[in-house]
Order: C-alpha cells, then structure tokens, then sequence
C-alpha cells in the first residue's frame, strides 16, 4: 500500500516510506513518490487550499502574480484575428479564462471568443464557477466548467481550438509530456499553446533572495493565512522541481509545436528574471 501523506506539521519534504525500486515513480516536491499516487496527493492540496488560492496568491507573491498573467494575456492578444475557441486546463479558479473573455471584449468588441474551463480539482472549479456568476459571462455559451484530468482529456475532440492555456498549473500533473500530446492534440493545426508556470531564476543574487523568501515566508503566510503550512511547502518544492527553460522548451518541441530558438524572448519570455515564464508552441 502506498505511504499516506504525512500529518498536519509536518513538511511534505519529509522522509516518509520509499517505494519499490522498480516501481514507477514521480516527485511530490522533495519527495518521490508511486506515479500513481502523486495525482491524489497533488489533489489533497488543492482541496486544502481552493478557498484560500487567490488571498495566498495575493500575498505570497504581493499581488505580482495578476501583473504576470495581466501580461501573459495581453500578450495572447484574443480576439484580434477574431473570435476563439479557448481551453483553459488547470483553469479552475477562473482567473484566466476571465481574463481573455475581458481582452476580447474590451479591445475587440468580440462576445462569440469562449473558453472551456478545465481542472481535475472540484473545489477549484467550484472557485471559478463561483467567481463567473458576479461577471456579465454566467449563463451564456462563452464559458464552461469541466472536470478533467490534463494528461487524458479524451472528453474533448482533436483539433478543435484556437488556443490553450495552462497557468501555474502543469508542474502538478503526473506526466507533463502527457499533458502537452493532449494539449497538441486538442489544439487545431496552427493554435498556439500557451504555459505561464514559474521557473529558474538564472541570477545568482535574485535566486538566493528568491530561495530565502520561498522557504521560509511562503509556508509561514500558508500557517497564518490559511491554516495550511504543509500545502505552502509542498508549492514552493514543486517550482523547485519544474524543468528549467530550455529543457521545458524542447519538451514542447517534443509533443510536435514549433518554437522559437531557446533564449529568453525566442522560445519562453522571462517574467521577473525567471520567478515566471510564459512558454509558447505551435501546432504544425
């Protein structure tokens, strides 16, 4: 039987029972655990934390997070070419398929753009559902909620959309090369693929800072603000573990998009010296 996660005080880094050497495995932050236990364990944290994501993201990264993915739309531009068809996964909260609809409308006068809400976590949705309902888009065909697992969205068919999103989102799932066949899979020949997730500081200075305040600042407001220390820590770890630029890029290269060449501003676009990165791929 896999090991349980450990109990309330104590970090998820911790040790814990290893499993069989020749069992397939993945990390959980520091940890490694079964492949196939990773997925419940990840899912743990996002009922713990659901309520509480948007006031952590708030303060944990002092508001910064909005500007990253203010920017990280912005640049996406919808609605330009005209209207989108839009898949948002790990989308649960709702912040990003908001935004889009928002760019859409405001700049473009465009209303038909749409965006599919997915995420593996009920809770998340619930957020992002609850979130929809006070915004002028509840009740109309522009947005939608689905509970589905990024690395096997056999619910949504090939080739249908413009455009997929998936912000701070893909360093939770299990196989994250499964997750980009699914992405190139869904996209129509020619959409763009679009990941925000936070990345390598490469300055010496700034990542030392960043580390510092990481791991002891995060995980502290988690405790104070949402009663929920090992969740923090296990967020934090998971940055850690999350492929640096270039090999992220060429993962996306891997599941069949186009990329630019692998420097900042080619293949990924740095926010914030690397705290945060946008990735961008084609489908060919």
């Amino acid at each position: 039987m896999s090991a349980p996660p450990p109990p309330p005080g104590q970090p998820p880094s911790s040790s814990s029972t290893p499993p069989p050497a020749d069992a397939r495995t993945a990390s959980f932050g520091f940890r490694t655990v079964p492949e196939d236990m990773k997925e419940s364990l990840v899912k743990q944290v996002f009922n713990s934390v659901a309520s509480k994501y948007d006031l952590m993201n708030d303060a944990s990264s002092m508001g910064v997070h909005r500007l990253w993915k203010d920017d990280f739309v912005s640049k996406l531009d919808p609605g330009r070419k005209g209207p989108l068809r839009c898949i948002d996964v790990a989308g649960g909260t709702g912040d990003i398929a908001l935004r889009i609809l928002d760019h859409a409308r405001e700049k473009y006068a465009d209303r038909e753009t749409t965006v599919e809400v997915s995420d593996i976590n009920a809770e998340m949705l619930k957020e992002g559902y609850k979130r929809f309902k006070k915004t002028m888009y509840h009740n109309t065909p522009q947005v939608s909620f689905h509970e589905a697992n990024a690395q096997e969205m056999s619910a949504f068919k090939d080739n249908t959309y413009d455009l997929y999103t998936i912000a701070f989102g893909i360093r939770n799932c299990t196989s994250i090369p499964d997750v980009l066949s699914e992405a190139y899979r869904v996209l129509k020949p020619g959409g763009t693929f679009a990941c925000l997730e936070f990345s390598k500081v490469n300055n010496p200075i700034l990542s030392t800072l960043y580390d510092q305040y990481s791991f002891s600042v995060i995980p502290l407001m988690g405790t104070i603000l949402a009663g929920d220390r090992d969740s923090y820590q296990y967020l934090v770890e998971s940055i850690r573990k999350f492929p640096p630029q270039p090999t992220f890029a060429q993962m996306i290269r891997d599941a069949g998009f186009k990329t630019g060449p692998d420097v900042d501003g080619g293949a990924w676009t740095d926010q914030w010296g690397g705290i945060a990165c946008v990735h961008t791929g084609v489908k060919i």
